[in-house]
């Protein structure tokens, strides 16, 4: 079942985040989802192959050792190909990006949309702020020019911080899951309990101070936020967590010889803004207007190669046609 209990709504408002297990049935729900992706898999090995960019198609393996032998041959984790979402910046005609059906009924499955009406009423909108995360064993991974994994363990952040002012009073809610069981070495979430409670953060760009395997990038400064608090989540597959906009959290590093593969949506009340407006979002439940749900992969395909074709004329060749952050350099709480 789905729906909260009183206890896990109530935990939610005190520590910011629920942990709530068995909401995703793993071989109606989420089985489907890794076969669809063994077909992207498929053609993005036979692409590199015929390029002379890898050795085998390895065609034999299991999802996660082909994905792992691919990056070690190829130096590139390739994530652009399995994620429901484009790049900010730099998009082409033919950047890659995947909606099949089995993923959006992951999106919609009714036990998952029971848990987040729980929280944000019956009439949920599909925030676009949304990603797979498919994160290979760290020490395959390529460094950025820190020495630091690229892929590697999530900054502090929270979500409110990674979208613009006009989502600030939007009802944002993050839902999480992995597609397979997470323990801890293969780097599950970690939050900090009540942290929600600050508001919204100062996030640094390019920050250096939380120590050098978090150097680079947007986060929060340590010193904002209670980080001795920190706890990490280590879940089952079916298991989801709901983290409220604000609750500060981040990813420890995969230090096992197997990928962590995860969904990382966002949900909304319908009408509010969505943070990303130039990405399709959709009406995933509605007990007023059942009929304007989605539940057709092509049309949802339809609004993203729209989208594309949007932003291949913007954002290019480092100019900001269209934002999509708040945070600059200079701030005091960055010194």
């Amino acid at each position: 079942m789905g729906v909260l209990t009183r206890e896990q709504v109530e935990q939610f408002g005190e520590q910011g985040f629920v942990v709530a297990e068995g909401v995703l049935d793993p071989e109606a729900v989420l089985d489907p989802v890794i076969e669809e992706y063994a077909g992207v898999l498929d053609r993005l090995a036979d692409a590199l192959y015929e390029r002379e960019e890898i050795s085998s198609r390895f065609e034999d393996l299991s999802f996660g050792e082909r994905f792992i032998k691919i990056c070690i041959e190829t130096g590139d984790v390739h994530k652009q190909y399995f994620d429901f979402s484009l790049p900010f910046s730099g998009v082409k005609p033919d950047t890659p990006f995947w909606s099949g059906q089995a993923v959006l009924n992951a999106f919609t499955a009714a036990s998952l949309l029971d848990a987040v009406e729980s929280l944000i009423g019956p009439e949920i909108y599909s925030n676009p702020v949304q990603h797979v995360r498919i994160k290979p064993p760290e020490q395959i991974l390529p460094k950025n020019q820190f020495g630091n994994p690229i892929l590697g363990e999530t900054q502090w952040h929270q979500d409110q911080g990674v979208v613009v002012e006009e989502a600030d009073e939007t009802r944002m809610l993050t839902v999480w899951f992995a597609l397979q069981d997470v323990s801890l070495d293969q780097g599950p979430l970690k939050v900090v309990p009540g942290s929600h409670r600050s508001g919204l953060l100062t996030h640094c760009p390019n920050y250096h101070g939380n120590g050098p395997r978090l150097a680079g990038g947007m986060q929060v400064p340590e010193r904002l936020f209670e980080v001795e608090r920190t706890v990490a989540l280590p879940v089952k597959r079916g298991t989801v967590i709901l983290m409220h906009k604000q609750t500060v959290h981040g990813s420890l590093p995969n230090v096992s010889d197997t990928i962590r593969w995860s969904f990382d949506l966002r949900y909304n009340p319908i009408g509010q803004h969505t943070g990303r407006e130039v990405f399709p979002g959709f009406v995933a439940r509605s007990r007023k207007h059942p009929e304007t749900e989605l539940r057709d992969a092509d049309r949802w395909t339809e609004m993203w190669l729209e989208a594309r074709e949007r932003m291949a004329k913007v954002n290019q060749g480092g100019q900001t046609d269209v934002k999509f952050g708040r945070w600059v350099e200079g701030h005091l709480d960055c010194a």
